[in-house]
């Protein structure tokens, strides 16, 4: 049986967002769950928009993620490839040269559907003439008008009939390659059995299929997902500043809490926190996405981020701290924030009122020393607030929010957060009494 081998081949001229991760994790997916191979290739014959920037942010973006790759490519490494399969495809007539302008063509679109192959008519004596006249040819790829089929791992049974498309260019006119036909010379010489993309990508499978043939392979298996929409039901690409992974990342979003949004997204799976990699690749299933596309939600995504924090254990957290520089954490006072937090750099504000300093409210000075007159000695415990505050009920007649409230705000300087009862063994004895009094502590 041959081994799954898959890739993901974003073009380094610009920053990865949630839509490229989307089709990236769905083949490192694919590929560990089969013991497989996960390539990653740059797509970086554009020299002029490609950056060793953008390259280096791919890198970054992916390990960030988890999505360690087993090898790695780069197209502009493999010019010499691309030539070699031109020069086949020119030898056996499938790629012939046309010379028609930009003008020409377009005027040619408002007459006929497709292109005309008028090219195909011109004698050697005519090409040799245009070529004299200064006139540089771009090449297309001459297309078998026939149905090309494929079971498509998402969509099921595919079609797409070459006959009511045009003949593609496969090389422009200053002899670069265009992707249509680098990707196929790539998928074919590094032993791609399976390509897992967007569905925008759909159509291009009745061209690319024809070029593997024509290059003597067999094309590899086809999945394509469907594209990620925003809340307005437009395309992810349009609105990329916010949903960049870089910015995402910034943001303070954990790693995983994108992972499992992107794999669960589409599939009409309920959206369960999945604290680790190894818990997705048990439960991938490409044939459990549906056709529509999926609406990417923000909000979705930061409620599933708190999700994932309150159910981080402190083992496993300290490393998280200490990437946002709370390395001073401790495991008492996570394991009593975490589930009042949406974002891990948020503890850091619990961090200050439990184990830093504060400028405490007070509404009423009077009341917080009677509270303070009857706070139970150290060592505070669990048990300490219900004592203390049913003694501070019996000497001011206070009850519910009336007395509950003022003493919270007094201790953390805000009205709301974790239990009391939690909090106050955290801040301690002598702070609390500090802070009643109205000092900063």
């Amino acid at each position: 049986m041959m081994s799954v081998r898959v890739r993901f081949a974003p073009s380094p001229t610009g920053r990865l967002h949630v839509g490229n991760i989307y089709i990236a994790l769905n083949n490192w997916l694919f590929a560990r769950q089969r013991n497989g191979h996960f390539l990653l290739r740059l797509d970086d014959t554009d020299t002029e928009r490609s950056t060793p920037e953008f390259a280096q942010g791919i890198e970054t973006d992916l390990r960030w993620l988890g999505l360690t790759w087993d090898s790695f490519a780069r197209q502009v490494d493999r010019i010499a490839d691309y030539d070699a399969a031109a020069d086949k495809l020119k030898a056996s007539g499938r790629l012939y040269p046309c010379y028609e302008s930009a003008e020409e063509l377009a005027l040619k679109r408002k007459i006929h559907r497709v292109y005309d192959r008028a090219a195909l008519k011109l004698s050697d004596a005519d090409r040799a003439r245009l070529e004299a006249e200064g006139k540089r040819p771009h090449w297309r790829f001459k297309l078998e008008h026939r149905r090309v089929e494929w079971n498509d791992l998402v969509r099921g049974a595919e079609h797409i009939d070459t006959a009511s498309q045009s003949d593609p260019v496969l090389i422009r006119e200053n002899g670069t390659y265009l992707y249509t036909f680098t990707s196929v010379v790539d998928d074919i010489a590094l032993g791609m059995t399976h390509i897992i993309r967007g569905a925008d990508h759909v159509t291009n499978t009745g061209t690319q299929t024809q070029i593997f043939e024509a290059l003597g392979a067999k094309a590899p298996e086809f999945a394509h997902l469907p594209l990620l929409v925003d809340a307005a039901g437009e395309g992810l690409s349009k609105r990329l500043g916010s949903l960049s992974i870089s910015d995402l990342r910034d943001q303070g979003l954990e790693p995983m809490s994108l992972n499992t949004y992107l794999a669960h997204i589409g599939t009409g799976v309920p959206l369960v926190v999945k604290p680790h990699l190894e818990d997705l690749v048990k439960s991938h299933d490409l044939s459990k996405f549906g056709k529509s596309s999926p609406r990417f939600d923000p909000a979705e995504l930061l409620h599933l981020n708190a999700r994932l924090l309150h159910l981080l254990p402190f083992e496993e957290a300290k490393t998280h701290l200490a990437g946002v520089g709370l390395s001073d954490v401790d495991a008492a006072l996570w394991d009593v924030a975490r589930a009042n937090v949406e974002k891990i750099e948020e503890i850091g504000e619990w961090q200050r009122i439990c184990r830093g300093s504060i400028a405490p409210h007070i509404a009423d000075s009077a009341f917080a020393a009677l509270a303070a007159d009857v706070l139970p000695q150290a060592p505070l415990d669990e048990g300490s607030w219900k004592t203390w505050t049913e003694a501070v009920k019996a000497a001011t007649g206070r009850k519910g929010k009336d007395l509950f409230m003022p003493l919270r705000q007094a201790l953390t300087g805000l009205d709301h957060g974790p239990e009391m009862r939690l909090l106050l063994p955290l801040i301690g004895r002598d702070k609390t009494l500090r802070r009643l009094r109205g000092e900063t502590a």
